[in-house]
């Protein structure tokens, strides 16, 4: 299996409406900043892999045809990724089985999700619309007409674990989102920089027990890019290359009932094992500089740091009291502002969080930045309670 390198990157401002702009026009933006990055043409370019959620948010089944054609790429070769929450870590997954297994040199992963655009033409409204083209996500015989939301089905991860360990708390869950939408302040394509207090979020209304307004990420417009190269090739490129030391994957049952346990995600923990081993990680804590972690909701975020292995299982609440994900922390997480603070704009989700990761092993993050910064956790979820799971380790040449 050869070496991939993430050569070349591109992320777009993520907004709640690009009224201005379509899907493929958003894509074609963050390609030119991605090709920019590399300091190549797109003729370099050997294959694509989209990430792409929800045909209706486009309003267009099969809606990669329509970015390929836009982008100028017809006729490479190009596949398509669709893991709900986890599809922008799935596509880079992809990317990176093209370039390993010899097939492809150069590979561009185009993330891209146009949400508000699936709205209602009688009432003008996307929000209702949006949630309703979710819902398909779930079971549509017997939990869709009970009413099931993505926010109901993480909810019921948070209590199982609240019931059993004491914790996430309301409080604690409220200091990650002060924390996240405090991040968003210093990111530039961020959607919702916030400068919220404790009080603020557990003041706000409910929406899904024990999640509040503020507990909840924003659904998102915006396109995320990178471009990933074999080792021999990387050199050709105008920057160093971050490699991809290690990569983990699973996909739970679809059902939460059939599941191992109630309060943890056992594809996450299965995904962070396989990446760590890959990539020779013994001691995450010690041997990880910054993470970004898919905090749909507050909750998540705290159990992933537990199904990360950042700290013991019923540990995770912890952390957040003591500050150590916090950006001057020993292990900063979510310093882009995550899904909370910056926006989820699901299929360019997981690779806006791998860009992120990126700029900071560059030393390119500006006032944002974590110094010293070498190697880095991506962690990427989604459908039903957590299904899916992408782990990336990014790492930088050390000297």
């Amino acid at each position: 299996m050869r070496k991939v390198g993430v050569v070349g990157i591109g992320t777009t401002q993520f907004r709640s409406r690009w009224i201005e702009k379509t899907y493929f026009e958003l894509a074609f933006d963050a390609v030119k900043m991605a090709l920019d990055d590399a300091g190549i043409a797109k003729d370099k370019i050997d294959c694509v892999v989209y990430g792409i959620y929800n045909d209706f948010f486009e309003r267009q089944f099969q809606p990669d045809l329509f970015v390929h054609d836009y982008i100028g790429m017809a006729p490479k070769p190009a596949i398509r990724v669709s893991t709900g929450g986890a599809t922008g870590g799935s596509a880079i997954s992809a990317g990176f089985a093209q370039v390993a297994s010899g097939l492809y040199d150069v590979c561009l992963v185009v993330g891209v999700e146009k949400s508000a655009d699936c709205f209602d033409y009688e009432t003008g409204k996307s929000s209702p619309e949006v949630l309703k083209a979710i819902s398909y996500t779930a079971d549509m015989t017997y939990e869709q007409p009970t009413g099931r939301t993505a926010a109901g089905s993480f909810a019921l991860t948070t209590i199982a674990h609240l019931e059993k360990y004491g914790n996430p708390t309301e409080m604690q869950m409220a200091k990650v989102s002060v924390k996240n939408h405090r991040n968003a302040l210093l990111n530039p394509v961020a959607q919702s920089p916030i400068a919220l207090t404790v009080d603020d979020v557990m003041r706000s209304p409910m929406i899904a027990y024990p999640f509040k307004r503020f507990d909840n990420c924003l659904y998102s417009e915006g396109s995320a890019v990178l471009i990933l190269s074999s080792e021999d090739v990387a050199k050709t490129f105008k920057k160093p290359p971050v490699w991809i030391r290690g990569i983990g994957a699973a996909l739970d049952w679809a059902v939460i009932g059939n599941r191992k346990d109630l309060y943890s995600f056992e594809s996450s923990r299965i995904a962070a094992k396989k990446a760590y081993a890959m990539a020779g990680i013994k001691d995450p804590v010690d041997e990880i500089d910054l993470a970004e972690l898919h905090d749909a909701f507050t909750g998540t975020e705290i159990i992933a740091y537990e199904d990360c292995f950042f700290c013991k299982e019923g540990g995770g609440g912890r952390l957040i009291d003591e500050g150590i994900v916090e950006r001057g922390g020993r292990l900063p997480v979510n310093v882009s502002g995550g899904l909370i603070g910056c926006g989820h704009a699901v299929g360019a989700t997981g690779i806006m969080q791998a860009n992120e990761i990126v700029l900071h092993l560059r030393d390119e993050a500006g006032n944002r930045q974590i110094k010293n910064a070498k190697t880095g956790l991506v962690q990427s979820i989604g459908g039903p309670g957590a299904a899916w799971t992408v782990c990336l380790v990014l790492e930088r040449d050390r000297i």
